[in-house]
């Protein structure tokens, strides 16, 4: 069985996705280690509480070599439009947890609506990842 185990999200400052996956959406940091032999690189996952086999990893937008400063930039300002990744989440309860992550200061740019596929809505992180938060209906 091939299960998901990752996901990436692009970041423009770590320490602010950090502060803003924890702090404000409630997520727990499962690693995050500094790799000074590879320039620097640090690995910094996050996931949500109860589900530990699960992470998003919070990939600082690298320059050269791995990405030339062209391309660096133009995955920052993809990531500034929404444009370069989506999480999905889901929820037992979108309203109640819209109301809870609303309290917290997620800025939400969709409220709640009813959908084919369940109740979502959604919001962006502080690089402007596109968050969707859904709670699916019973198949």
């Amino acid at each position: 069985m091939i299960k998901i185990a990752t996901a990436q999200l692009w970041v423009h400052d770590q320490e602010e996705a950090l502060a803003f996956y924890t702090q404000q959406v409630g997520m727990e940091v499962r690693s995050d280690v500094s790799l000074p032999e590879m320039g620097g690189f640090r690995w910094l996952t996050v996931g949500p509480t109860g589900q530990p086999d699960v992470a998003i990893v919070l990939m600082a937008i690298p320059g050269p070599p791995i990405l030339d400063a062209e391309t660096a930039a133009q995955v920052r300002e993809l990531t500034a439009k929404g444009a370069a990744g989506t999480i999905f989440l889901t929820t037992e309860d979108c309203d109640g947890t819209y109301a809870e992550l609303s309290a917290r200061g997620v800025e939400f740019n969709e409220k709640p609506t009813d959908q084919p596929y369940g109740r979502d809505c959604s919001f962006r992180d502080p690089s402007g990842n596109n968050i969707r938060l859904a709670q699916l209906s019973p198949m």
